[in-house]
């Protein structure tokens, strides 16, 4: 991919049981400014999970991604993330892979490990995938599962919604890096002196706001109300200026 000299390069990392196709509301509203690189985590959407004996942790997944990204000729690209692509996105910027870093609801940022679950729900819906897929076809039904993540499911188009749910239980790294990142948390200590925003969706139902002891020193933190944990689909326009004012710092070094 080549990259513009005025139009930086700005990687969008996805969050669990996602994929790249989370960000298709936000990239055309980015390209007049920045160079969107979106890429599939590990283990999730077309790419490969990392090897069996790799704890899919967000510092591997990092590392597994900054090595896709000198692949493509990029070596430090400002970097935003959403749940866990928002911790990968901060584990980039620790290791010195990032120029800025936008984490939008990232996991990690809570207190202690919260512990792997007692119900494996990948593997429930795995089991019931023909009649989840069904169900998917009628409105509120669909509209029900996508509110997990999203505080306007009805603006999600039914074939992308359809997409998201089944994206999720078909991934082969999810249960890896559900395991690892519900049994780790995000270390703030000596993190780079590099712009850092948080951005927390105002109805976000799946994590709280980031605890401020897990925050790095001088991060930004702002509310993006109106929105839920994935807000892409509730308002494209607010995701794209958060990450463009993140994003705002010549690259160096």
């Amino acid at each position: 991919m080549s990259v513009s000299e005025r139009r930086e390069p700005l990687l969008l990392l996805h969050g669990l049981g996602g994929s790249k196709e989370i960000w298709s509301p936000v990239v055309g509203l980015l390209e007049a400014e920045r160079s969107p690189l979106v890429l599939d985590l590990p283990g999730f959407g077309a790419e490969p999970p990392l090897a069996a004996q790799v704890e899919p942790s967000a510092a591997n997944l990092a590392a597994a991604v900054h090595e896709r990204c000198l692949e493509l000729g990029i070596e430090r690209p400002h970097v935003a993330g959403n749940s866990l692509g928002g911790w990968v996105a901060l584990e980039m910027g620790r290791a010195g892979w990032a120029s800025s870093v936008t984490a939008i609801s990232p996991a990690g940022l809570w207190r202690a490990p919260i512990g792997e679950r007692r119900v494996n729900t990948q593997l429930w819906a795995q089991r019931l995938r023909p009649l989840v897929a069904l169900a998917l076809h009628t409105r509120g039904l669909r509209e029900r599962m996508l509110a997990t993540f999203a505080a306007h499911p009805e603006r999600i188009p039914a074939r992308e919604g359809r997409k998201l749910v089944l994206g999720w239980i078909d991934a082969n790294g999810y249960d890896g890096a559900n395991r690892a990142m519900r049994t780790h948390v995000f270390d703030p200590t000596s993190y780079p002196e590099i712009p850092v925003t948080l951005a927390w969706g105002e109805l976000d139902r799946l994590v709280g706001p980031p605890r401020p002891e897990r925050r790095p020193v001088g991060a930004r933190y702002v509310t993006l109300p109106g929105v839920g944990h994935t807000p892409t689909w509730d308002d494209p326009e607010l995701v794209a200026a958060i990450l463009l004012e993140g994003s705002a710092v010549a690259i160096t070094g």
